[in-house]
């Protein structure tokens, strides 16, 4: 089977307030996250992500966190792309806990991977309609930062 290659679409960066904690649930631990702003650049787009998105994070009983996410990205030259993802957070307790305390902690010592998808009408962007990606994080105290890749 041929190895999977990838290129750098862009990095994102976002600003989340602190949680809002739903506590236990049937599910595990559910938290909302909402997306006050941010940005991304890229070599083929950039601009600021929009306040209003959000993440409905949860911590499964086994100790790996689910992120579901959409949020809205404004190009520079003012279109509307949707984004979504899902992806997992996890590593060793005392990691975890150190990045929840808001501490700066190596990324290579977690995994943190997510899968966006996008939507647009901007005639400009349709291309990023019809592709996948995939998506490396790190978690600072301000908000989660990914570097995301087309997959060719």
């Amino acid at each position: 089977m041929p190895e999977i290659k990838t290129e750098f679409l862009f990095k994102i960066t976002l600003e989340v307030p602190p949680l809002l904690d739903l506590g236990e649930t049937c599910y595990g631990r559910r938290r909302i996250a909402r997306i006050a702003g941010g940005s991304f650049e890229g070599p083929k787009l950039k601009g600021e992500v929009l306040p209003g998105g959000g993440d409905w994070l949860l911590l499964r009983r086994d100790g790996v966190l689910q992120l579901d996410v959409r949020l809205t990205m404004q190009t520079h030259d003012q279109q509307l792309i949707y984004m979504t993802y899902r992806g997992y957070r996890h590593g060793p307790q005392d990691v975890i806990d150190r990045l929840n305390r808001g501490e700066a902690v190596d990324p290579s010592l977690y995994y943190f991977r997510v899968t966006p998808y996008f939507e647009t009408g901007a005639e400009s962007y349709e291309w990023i309609n019809k592709i996948c990606s995939v998506a490396t994080g790190a978690r600072t105290a301000s908000g989660p930062t990914y570097h995301v890749f087309q997959v060719l």
